[in-house]
Parts: structure tokens; C-alpha cells; sequence
């Protein structure tokens, strides 16, 4: 009887002393969570370094003197951290320059001549001086072209599939309708069309016309392409149902040659496992029709604030902890493809690697992508943390990551994107307006937190 009791007691002691223990050091990762969120709203330099990046140097088209400049500024700030090291990895990128303004002017027989609001697409050859003229054809699908055929020959081929607005997310919305920007005028040559018209991709109707890239698949069948805004294409339908419709399309938008570039790094080195790296990051590059606040000035200094954070908490890691500047995410990935090549050259271990470019809204959480060997216990290792995370609104989903971490998957380590509210992010999404304005500087603090907390609890525990 004795001893049963005295076993008892013995087990239920290790039992308490074991819930004591997780239960101080939930209590200890809460405090200092709170502690990152503290810093974040009240000395955090995010904002300040976007105001500075988006006002001074402006839209940052890899090739340009805008991205030159970017990558000198953003060296710069690093430099001022007392990191470990920053440096530059030196990339070849593709120069693509818009040339003039683009013209796009309708006829009708019954609304006379207007022009449309319109941005030639990445990456797009131009029409020459004397621009092109045709008629116009509205498609839903790339599809659609294929079911034409030759009736599209000698035609500007116009893509009027909008984006699925009742779709709750944005990103699937876009990725559901970005075919017939991508691939849409490589589909239209290959029946003879003289060029491509295409509705900006937005969820809302409106008069600012989004750019973005386009890939030819054919190098010796490539078209013109312009993207017109939402506004506009709808009016265009409109026309075209009405009658006979004519286009006159004049770009002057053109290839040149690859430019040297770098991606910009810092990093502080971990105390006990500096090789495994943890890496925060975000494209320098941006479209050269607005600012890229949004996108990705706001992943840039998510990036760069994480480890100005940590130093001014004085926070010594484990791990490395390294920031990464991409260069050329919008049409090419050059940069990226270049950090892979090193890295693997390098045998490097990313035990995880989390990308903002979704812009700087309102954080909600994070969703993870990985090797299949590794993904599943790497994904579980992050959901025993939701406790911690959930009172900041920060929730943990399965199934992406970030173009420019998504060749690191072969390491296999945890591939993490950050998610804010994106449902006013393709408002700005490649256009004019994405500047310093469309950001709320708390919205983009609580970004750098959000980050920074998950970042912690990985170098912390590990996966």
C-alpha cells in the first residue's frame, strides 16, 4: 500500500515537473514574442527604408539604373547593421526596356476612334514605328484560339477572361486567369495573329492597366502584347459586340542585352548551427511602371528588418540567419536561379526558407511547402507553435512557398511564404499606383514581427 502511494507520488512529481517545464517555456517564447511586436511597432525601420527605396530610386526593372541603385542602396543598410557579413552574388539578367508610350486606338463604325489605357507586357517585342493594325477577336481561353484556328490570322487576338472574383482567394484567382498573359500571345501566333490584347489581371474595375510578363514559346513566333485596364476591356467587349472593331497598336518595346546584377545578402552567423541557414527574403526587382511598393519593396525590407530587429534585441541566434535580395523575379528569376546554383555548389542546408511577396497588408499567417521526404514532419514542427501565433491572427496553411526560394525544395528543408490579407493586393499589383501611399506603415511592421516571431522559434527548437 505504501509503496503504490510512493509510486504515485513519484509519478505524478515528473509528471508536473515536465508540464512545468513546457509550460515555462511557452510562457517564455509568449513573452518574448510580445517583446518582437514591441520592437517591430516602435523601432522597426521598414517603412522608413520603403519610403527611402520607392521615393528616391522608384520602379526597379532588372537591366535598369533604378535596380543598379537598388542594389547599391540596400547593400548600404545592411552595412549599417554590424551584421556578420553582407556581400553581393553577381547575376546576369535579362534587360527588357518599355520604349514610348504605348498607343492603343479603337475604330468603330459606331463609336468613332478612342484610346484605351494600356501597358505593353514584359518582355514583349514592339510593333515597330509604323505600329499595327487589325481587327479584333475576343477569346475566353487560350482554348478558344485553338478552336479559331486560322480565323485568327491577321487579327489582334483580345483575352477578356477576368478574374474569379468570388473566389475568397486572390492568389487563385490570379493564377486561374494569368494564361492568357503568360502564354496567351505565344497561343495567338501560332495561327498567324498580328498581336494581343489582354485584360489586366484585377479583381475590381478600374483605369490602371497591370503589365506583368509574358514567355514566348516559340522564338521565331513573337507578337506584340499589351495589357489594357479593366475599365477599358470592358468597354472593348461592349464595341466588338456591337460591331466591326479595329485596333491600331503602336510599342516600341524591346530586348536588350543581359546587364550584370547582384542579389544582396547579409547574414549573422549562428552560435551553435551555423550551417543550418535560415533564410528571409524578397525580389529587389520591380516592374518600371509604378514604385513596387507592394511589390516587393515590402518583402525587401520585411527581409532586411528581421535582422535589424534581432540586433537591436540582441538576439544571438543559433542558426544563420540570412536575408537574401533577389534580383529579376519578375521576368526571369535570374537571380534565384543563381542563389540555387550556389548554394547547392556550396552544400549549404536550408532548414527553412520563407519569402515575402505578397505585399505589405495586414499579416495572416504563413503556408509551407517542401521536399516529400522531409515536408510532413517539417510542417508538423511549425503547427505545434500555432499557440503562440494565433493571438497575433497568424495562421498556418499547406501548399506554397515563393518563386525565389522554390528551387531550394531539394535541400529539404521547410519552404515558408509569408501570407498578409491579399485581397486589395492585386489593386496595385504591377501598376502605376503601387507606391509608398497603398502602404500602412503598421500593416507593414506587423509584417516584420509576424516574420521575425516565426523566425525565432525555428532557430530556437529547430524542426
Amino acid at each position: 500500500m505504501n509503496l503504490r502511494f510512493l509510486l504515485f507520488c513519484f509519478i505524478f512529481c515528473c509528471a508536473n515537473v515536465a508540464f512545468a517545464q513546457d509550460s515555462t517555456a511557452e510562457d517564455t517564447d509568449a513573452f518574448y514574442i510580445k517583446k518582437i511586436y514591441t520592437a517591430a511597432l516602435s523601432e522597426g525601420k521598414c517603412y522608413e527604408w520603403l519610403t527611402d527605396m520607392t521615393t528616391n530610386i522608384g520602379g526597379r526593372l532588372a537591366g535598369s539604373p533604378q535596380a543598379a541603385a537598388a542594389v547599391d542602396w540596400t547593400k548600404q543598410m545592411l552595412d549599417t547593421l554590424g551584421l556578420d557579413k553582407v556581400y553581393l552574388q553577381p547575376c546576369m539578367v535579362p534587360h527588357w526596356d518599355r520604349g514610348d508610350k504605348e498607343i492603343v486606338r479603337v475604330a468603330t463604325s459606331v463609336a468613332g476612334s478612342m484610346d484605351l489605357r494600356a501597358l505593353a507586357l514584359g518582355n514583349s517585342v514592339g510593333t515597330g514605328d509604323a505600329g499595327v493594325s487589325g481587327e479584333v477577336i475576343e477569346v475566353q481561353s487560350l482554348d478558344e484560339v485553338d478552336e479559331l484556328g486560322e480565323k485568327v490570322r491577321g487579327k489582334i487576338v483580345f483575352y477578356n477572361r477576368p478574374m474569379d472574383g468570388s473566389n475568397f482567394r486572390t492568389f487563385t484567382a490570379y493564377g486561374g486567369a494569368g494564361d492568357q498573359r503568360v502564354f496567351g500571345p505565344s497561343k495567338a501566333a501560332e495561327y498567324g495573329a498580328k498581336a494581343v490584347l489582354v485584360r489586366s489581371l484585377t479583381t475590381r474595375l478600374d483605369d490602371y492597366p497591370h503589365t506583368g510578363t509574358l514567355i514566348y514559346k516559340n522564338e521565331n513566333q513573337k507578337i506584340p502584347a499589351c495589357a489594357v485596364s479593366t475599365n477599358d476591356a470592358e468597354k472593348l467587349s461592349r464595341l466588338i459586340k456591337a460591331g466591326k472593331t479595329t485596333v491600331y497598336l503602336r510599342t516600341t518595346s524591346q530586348m536588350l542585352s543581359d546587364k550584370p546584377s547582384a542579389n544582396v545578402i547579409g547574414e549573422i552567423r549562428g552560435s551553435e548551427f551555423p550551417d543550418e541557414i535560415i533564410l528571409v527574403g524578397g525580389h529587389l526587382d520591380s516592374w518600371d511602371v509604378g514604385r513596387g511598393a507592394h511589390d516587393d519593396g515590402a518583402g525587401c525590407v520585411h527581409a532586411m528588418d528581421v535582422l535589424q530587429l534581432m540586433k537591436r534585441l540582441n538576439y544571438k541566434p543559433k542558426r544563420t540567419i540570412r536575408c537574401v535580395l533577389f534580383m529579376n523575379e519578375e521576368n526571369g528569376l535570374a537571380g534565384a536561379k543563381e542563389y540555387w546554383k550556389q548554394s547547392d555548389a556550396n552544400n549549404e542546408y536550408h532548414l527553412a526558407a520563407l519569402e515575402s511577396d505578397s505585399g505589405g497588408f495586414t499579416p495572416r499567417g504563413f503556408q509551407t511547402d517542401g521536399h516529400p521526404d522531409t515536408y510532413t514532419e517539417n510542417h508538423r514542427s511549425l503547427t505545434k507553435w500555432l499557440p503562440l501565433l494565433e493571438p497575433y491572427g497568424l495562421g498556418l496553411t499547406t501548399g506554397g512557398s515563393g518563386a525565389d526560394i522554390s528551387g531550394l525544395k531539394e535541400q529539404k528543408g521547410l519552404l515558408i511564404g509569408f501570407r498578409p490579407d491579399s485581397q486589395r493586393y492585386f489593386d496595385y499589383h504591377h501598376t502605376e499606383i503601387d507606391n509608398i501611399d497603398a502602404v500602412n506603415k503598421r500593416e507593414l511592421e506587423l509584417g516584420a514581427a509576424s516574420i521575425l516571431s516565426l523566425v525565432y522559434l525555428i532557430d530556437k527548437y529547430g524542426l
